[in-house]
């Protein structure tokens, strides 16, 4: 709401299961508001009977939702902006792209680290270094969850894609962007709070390690208070990218705006990369893992 709110926008109409969304006050309080996608439906419909048709179809619900409400807004005419990931299997993607096909619309996924300025410096880097330079990376993301996250859809494989599909899909996408196409994928550790593995790209031997789990935090930040801990070590130097998030959505719609979003086809790598990993059998504590994978391994009381 305000990245659509900071671009000059207007937001016609909202549907949310969660009736609790008085948030909706501090940007659009005229809005249409409906709890029933039937309903919603209907109203969609209506809107276009009186000439007041939808531009953009702006989609933040549950992964697994996802394909169904970007076959909705391009059906009924407008442009698609979808929140990470678009889309949870591949073969999503090739039916979207022939509705693309069919209406003349387009589907933007909010890619926003590629618009993180230090993402960006380091994308230039790694262009001007030899061209046969292979880069040693460690990422570590680790964003602790409460008892909510496994009650709720996030803590359903079949509704979320897991772990590495709800938190880590973006560091995928971005690590492609900067050092170019996967080798090789291995994956180490897949449980119901972790995941970690081995990418080999055209230019980095990436080390992951993805975890919702408090007690995987390094003492001494948990020693600070923070419940958030993100790290890209590359060849022993620390790639700070902590800050710079809270404009990055009015920064997407932006570049959706002007013409510059991140079409459905850029979405694919990240989507096939993340299927991958769902797929496959974890090999364990084998070849080259990420340090933080030998942590042991908890069994939550509501994980599913």
């Amino acid at each position: 709401m305000k990245a659509i709110k900071d671009t000059g926008n207007n937001l016609l109409a909202a549907l949310d299961a969660n009736d609790s969304v008085g948030i909706i006050d501090s940007y659009f309080p005229q809005a249409d508001f409906f709890v029933e996608f039937e309903r919603f439906d209907r109203h969609i419909e209506k809107l276009k009977r009186n000439g007041q048709p939808l531009d953009y179809v702006s989609i933040c619900s549950p992964n697994y939702l996802h394909d169904a409400h970007i076959r909705f807004g391009l059906r009924h005419g407008a442009d698609v902006i979808c929140e990470k990931p678009l889309v949870l299997n591949p073969w999503n993607v090739d039916a979207l792209q022939e509705i693309c096909n069919e209406t003349g619309k387009e589907v933007y996924n909010i890619l926003q680290l590629r618009l993180h300025p230090s993402v960006i410096a380091l994308k230039e880097r790694i262009a001007k270094a030899p061209k046969d330079k292979k880069f040693d990376i460690d990422l570590t993301y680790l964003t602790s969850r409460g008892y909510w996250y496994y009650t709720s859809w996030k803590g359903n494989l079949e509704k979320s894609g897991g772990i590495a599909t709800n938190i880590g899909v973006h560091f995928y996408d971005m690590l492609q962007w900067v050092f170019g196409p996967i080798q090789e994928n291995v994956v180490h550790v897949h449980t119901h709070d972790r995941a970690a593995g081995y990418l080999e790209l055209e230019r980095a031997r990436v080390r992951w390690f993805l975890s919702i789990n408090y007690d995987c935090i390094p003492e001494h930040i948990r020693a600070t208070g923070a419940r958030t801990y993100r790290s890209l070590m590359i060849e022993d130097e620390e790639f700070e990218f902590s800050g710079g998030f809270t404009e990055l959505h009015t920064r997407s719609y932006e570049a959706i705006l002007n013409g510059e979003g991140f079409p459905l086809a850029t979405a694919r790598t990240a989507i096939e990369t993340v299927h991958q990993i769902r797929h496959q059998k974890p090999v364990g504590l084998k070849g080259d893992f990420h340090p933080l994978a030998k942590l042991p391994l908890s069994k939550h009381p509501f994980a599913r």
